[in-house]
């Protein structure tokens, strides 16, 4: 591999894959855990968690209809999507993990900066990190 400047220069056959999510898909998952699982209430974030016995940590995120129109409720989705990547290392593993959008919290307030230092600390509540 040559290096020009601070750039790694690959070649085409040398492909790059990140890691993706592991998520709940199934209504039947979502209920399991909002019914057996523990839930934090933050300004913004509603998480509920609980045990899988799994060596990874399988994550849904669902935000109300109520709450907007569908490009604002996927940005408020990736939002969410991309906290919990950038914080994934720090939780522990074997955990289900629901984020729900709190309907009383306004979307005009939802930056990354206010989810992501909520997200860290509702995880500290839960002694997930």
């Amino acid at each position: 591999m040559k290096y020009w400047f601070f750039f790694k220069i690959r070649r085409k056959s040398e492909k790059i894959f990140m890691k993706k999510i592991k998520t709940l898909k199934k209504n039947y998952e979502f209920k399991n855990v909002l019914s057996k699982g523990k839930f934090y209430i933050g300004k913004y974030i509603i998480v509920y968690v609980k045990d899988n016995n799994k060596k990874e940590n399988f994550i849904g995120i669902a935000v109300n209809t109520k709450i907007g129109k569908a490009v604002k409720r996927n940005r408020i989705k990736r939002v969410i999507r991309e906290s919990y990547r950038i914080n994934k290392e720090k939780i522990k593993k074997g955990k289900d993990i629901v984020f729900l959008w709190n309907k009383n919290a306004k979307i005009n307030d939802a930056n990354f900066y206010n989810i992501n230092k909520e997200l860290l600390e509702i995880f500290d509540k839960a002694n997930m990190v």
